[in-house]
């Protein structure tokens, strides 16, 4: 049977068409009880057990739980539980759930796809006897609640039907009042999730997972400014009284953040915590612009928010004051007035118990300084309080300093170098699990060799001498070399890629896999690939003397590295030697090595150094960023020394000709692909981001142009200290950070004008060198084999929208890479430092109101000391500081504290919070009396290293790039 729905609908011309909507509705539809003897299960799908185990004291007959969709949405680390079984889920809640949250979808997905968790959806909405039709004024809402109470009476009477004497329940979960009220006068069984969890008897771990927003009313004082409606917001916007933009939360001061937005080209300011007004890192706001008489200036001040204790009193503490800089012209400021969407997820950290021995409720505090703390309820404090835990936020009501949320679950022990690997993954949110058996299935059977007729496709360069030269220990080898001088005079040079796309074909379920993980993460011991292991460190690896697919590129140059011509081609290579960067050099300042090998590196050499100068020369960038290897130990995998990356002509050569590839790749796409070539710009950055830059160039007595990248790389260059040798690194260091992000885009969405590389001076750039770690690379092969008919095109290939979304998930993906890497550095520096005290020389990198932000090149790390301000209760007793804001130095008594000068530093970890380790930075030299610490001994400080004191402690900073992985590990990749 069919019911039909007619109305009429007027076009955008104004016509009037009349719409027929057909809805079928069967009675063979399967309830999904095993057991059932009046309907059929379809063979693969779950089935509910015959007699559930109840469990519960409320309702001790066996049941089955039936879910309306609130549930779902706001009580889904409840539903993930492995105590929580035999669910029916509607197709109704299931369509709900999908429209209104797209991540919680997928999570139920996951669940439903689990047999063993008998997650079981019924097709309500095709059932004739649990269809029910859309009353006249009644909202959605109440439509689906109506369905499900119906659909809970169907299930009783169809069981006893089946069988009379039938003692099996359904239980409907509803932690709406309303809803539960109108079930319980229908005659159904129902309750709110948290009385249900709490009848539950074996699981009390499970009451910490819900959440239930009566436990925390407290209506009688009010925080925060009310927010406006979805409605408000939009006329709002439309007037142009509001603007709406990301939220990002401030690191150094947690009362601080901006918001990029349109109408301004830097971002606005927010500062306070009632103009911040509950917005999270990362949420999508609507914002007020206050009028220009209250604008400010970012604060100078480093602040950070040390609240440990969830009570009422410590609620009431008033957060400082934000000082006045007259001299200083004011940055455009704001008040957040909405949330758009919130972009909350599981943050990861350690609980701060209450010290209230009986009280439930306690302060997590989050990995991430962007988060602010958040307050749960939980009766496993001492349980969890030596533990890294995950939790989510549940909501953030006006009378709370703090958001609300919700245990969800323990990793392990602090400290434990597994589960501080397993935090950096989650909180850089790394697709980290192992591969399917699907995929697994699907990958070339060992051992491989080339296929017959592959040789009849390709171009056989199997007799040239190619070599690739990479890290020690490198594994996933994706790129070769080889150079040699033609008859004609000039030279020809190959750069030979991986033919990662002969294994990974489009829509597979591989692909959709690498595209979701989009690169391959690199911490310090351990690498997160981007396709498995038979690929990456295998097949698409070019070893030395083996055979390997390959996609060449290939130029003739003369002697001044001038393109003549250049042609792409898929092509078998058997590469001659695997080196590493030391090696190779070796071999080219060997004179008596001359065999072929050693005349193509000289080659490359030789014509790398023409092509970085001519790049310089035209603009490029040479910047810096502090980068250290860890060695690993090879039984423990601890670290046990720290040295700095040294860079030799080779690393240049390398990189010379891979970029120089991807120039010409761009180009070749781009040309036969102008609307759907995938490329990577990087923008200019504003003229704001260079301001901390030009005043500590101007503080030292130079002037930084930045007026275009050429005049920046010129300045750069002049700006030499004799007398301070890392004086031009540091300037380096610092405009690294004034640098937008490179991203990944479709040359068809934005001007062309705007594909420029800001950094390396290049029109146009893409990436084509790395495709075993990166997606961009794969979808970029693609698109220059369907260029020179090595391949066809695909319909995802050449479609703006799915390829620009794709883009996103790259970009996005590289960025959490690119911190995930960093915070491995420094959960390493940590481990490194247990028992370990040391005196380094270090150089100031700012010089705040209360505090001298120093950078260790030794090990690449920052820290700060803190002189004066938030944390003056630990420098009691302590010399003064004074802030001079003209010249931004901090003096006490004759020594002055200025933008790079050279000091000492003692570095140790502080065990003493055994919750929060962190790496204490303090003062050696000079010294200040009262302030400083007295330098270690020659025997290195075991027996003198005094108690830790509190005058320079300092979370450490992410450090600019990720180390190196060690050759004991095999994980090395150049960047």
């Amino acid at each position: 049977m069919l019911t039909n729905r007619v109305f009429m609908k007027k076009t955008r011309k104004g016509g009037i068409i009349k719409v027929v909507r057909e809805h079928y509705l069967r009675d063979d539809i399967a309830c999904g009880i095993g057991s059932c003897g009046l309907c059929s299960t379809s063979e693969g799908r779950t089935l509910l057990d015959e007699a559930p185990q109840p469990g519960s004291t409320a309702f001790t007959a066996p049941h089955y739980l039936m879910l309306d969709t609130n549930i779902i949405l706001y009580q889904i680390d409840f539903l993930e539980s492995e105590a929580i079984r035999n669910v029916i889920v509607l197709s109704t809640v299931l369509d709900e759930v999908r429209h209104r949250s797209p991540v919680i979808f997928k999570r139920l997905r996951k669940i439903l796809a689990d047999p063993g968790r008998k997650f079981f959806t019924f097709v309500n909405e095709h059932h004739r006897d649990t269809y029910l039709s859309k009353g006249v004024g009644e909202s959605a809402n109440d439509r689906n609640d109506r369905m499900i109470r119906r659909a809970a009476a169907w299930y009783g009477k169809h069981m006893l039907e089946d069988n009379a004497k039938c003692k099996v329940k359904v239980v409907v979960l509803s932690d709406d009042a309303e809803n539960r009220a109108k079930a319980k006068k229908d005659g159904l069984l129902v309750s709110s999730v948290a009385d249900y969890v709490g009848s539950l008897s074996g699981h009390p771990e499970l009451r910490d997972k819900v959440f239930n927003a009566e436990k925390w009313q407290d209506e009688s004082r009010i925080i925060f400014p009310a927010h406006l409606t979805a409605s408000q917001i939009h006329e709002g916007i439309k007037k142009g009284d509001f603007l709406q933009g990301s939220f990002f939360a401030s690191r150094d001061n947690f009362l601080e953040g901006n918001v990029r937005v349109e109408a301004y080209e830097e971002p606005v300011l927010i500062q306070g915590r009632l103009n911040l007004n509950r917005a999270v890192d990362g949420d999508v706001v609507a914002v007020r612009m206050l009028p220009k008489s209250e604008w400010k200036c970012p604060s100078k001040v480093v602040l950070v928010d040390e609240q440990n204790v969830d009570d009422d009193a410590a609620m009431e503490v008033a957060d400082p004051e934000f000082e006045e800089d007259s001299g200083e012209e004011k940055t455009p400021t704001a008040a957040v007035v909405g949330i758009i969407k919130r972009k909350w997820r599981q943050y990861c950290g350690i609980l701060a118990a209450n010290p209230l021995a009986q009280s439930t409720r306690h302060l997590f505090v989050p990995s991430d300084r962007n988060v602010p703390r958040i307050r749960i309820e939980t009766r496993q404090s001492a349980t969890l309080i030596s533990q890294r835990i995950v939790v989510a936020i549940d909501y953030w009501p006006r009378h709370s300093k703090y958001p609300i949320g919700h245990f969800v679950r323990a990793l392990g022990g602090i400290g434990e170098k597994d589960t501080e690997n397993e935090v950096i993954l989650l909180e850089h949110d790394v697709p980290h699990g192992s591969f399917s058996e699907e995929i697994k299935s699907q990958l070339p059977k060992l051992p491989w060799t080339v296929e017959p007729e592959e040789y009849k496709k390709r171009v056989d360069l199997r007799d040239i001498t190619i070599c690739s030269v990479d890290p020690p220990g490198c594994t996933d080898i994706d790129d070769a070399l080889h150079a040699r001088r033609l008859a004609n005079g000039n030279i020809e040079v190959g750069v030979h890629i991986a033919d990662v796309t002969h294994f990974i074909k489009p829509g597979t379920p591989l692909d959709k896999e690498a595209s979701l993980r989009a690169t391959t993460v690199y911490l310090v011991d351990k690498r997160i690939d981007m396709v498995p292991d038979v690929l990456s460190s295998n097949l698409c690896s070019l070893r030395g003397g083996e055979e390997r697919l390959a996609f060449s590129c290939i130029w003739e140059l003369d002697d001044e590295a001038n393109i003549q011509n250049t042609r792409f081609h898929k092509s078998v290579i058997q590469s001659k030697a695997a080196l590493t960067y030391q090696e190779a050099q070796l071999i080219i300042d060997d004179p008596s090595q001359t065999n072929e090998t050693a005349q193509s590196l000289r080659l490359l050499n030789t014509l790398a150094k023409i092509l970085k100068r001519r790049r310089i020369d035209n603009g490029a960038l040479v910047l810096a960023s502090p980068e250290i290897r860890f060695n690993i130990d090879s039984e423990t995998h601890d670290p046990i020394d720290v040295v700095a990356k040294k860079l030799m002509d080779t690393n240049s050569m390398v990189e010379e000709f891979m970029l120089l590839a991807n120039v010409s790749v761009a180009e070749k796409i781009h040309q036969e692909f102008p609307e759907y070539a995938l490329l990577r710009r990087h923008p200019c950055p504003p003229e704001a981001n260079f301001e901390p830059l030009k005043k500590a160039a101007s503080y030292q007595g130079f002037e930084i142009i930045t007026d275009s990248g050429k005049q920046l790389a010129t300045s750069l260059d002049e700006a030499v200290k004799p007398d301070n040798p890392y004086f031009n690194t540091l300037l380096r260091i610092l405009t690294t950070r004034c640098m937008m992000q490179a991203v990944y885009f479709i040359s068809g969405t934005i001007q062309q004008a705007e594909y420029f590389h800001y950094g390396l001076a290049s029109p146009i750039y893409t990436h084509f060198t790395s495709p075993i770690r990166r997606y961009a690379d794969v979808i970029v092969h693609r698109l220059l084999a369907a260029c020179i008919g090595a391949d066809a095109t695909y319909s995802a290939l050449l479609d703006k929208q799915s390829t620009s979304q794709l883009c996103n998930n790259l970009n996005y993906r590289n960025r959490m890479a690119q911190y995930a890497g960093r915070a491995s550095v420094a959960l390493h520096t940590h481990l490194f430092f247990r028992d370990r005290t040391e005196d380094e020389e270090g150089y100031i990198l700012f010089v705040k109101k209360n505090a001298i932000q120093v950078i260790i090149p030794k090990y690449g790390l920052e820290g700060t000391i803190y002189v004066a301000g938030r944390n003056q209760e630990t420098l009691k007793n302590k010399p003064t500081f004074v802030y001079n804001e003209e010249t931004q130095t901090q003096s006490c008594g004759s020594v002055e504290f200025h933008a790079f000068d050279k000091i000492v530093v003692r570095l140790s970890l502080d065990s003493t919070n055994v919750q929060h380790q962190r790496l204490v930075f303090e003062l050696v030299q000079p010294y200040i009396e009262g302030f400083s610490v007295e330098a270690l001994g020659k025997d290195g400080g075991e027996d003198k290293a005094v108690a830790k004191r509190k005058s320079g402690g300092a979370d450490v900073e992410h450090q600019e790039k990720s180390a190196k992985k060690s050759k004991k590990d095999g994980k090395g990749k150049k960047k």
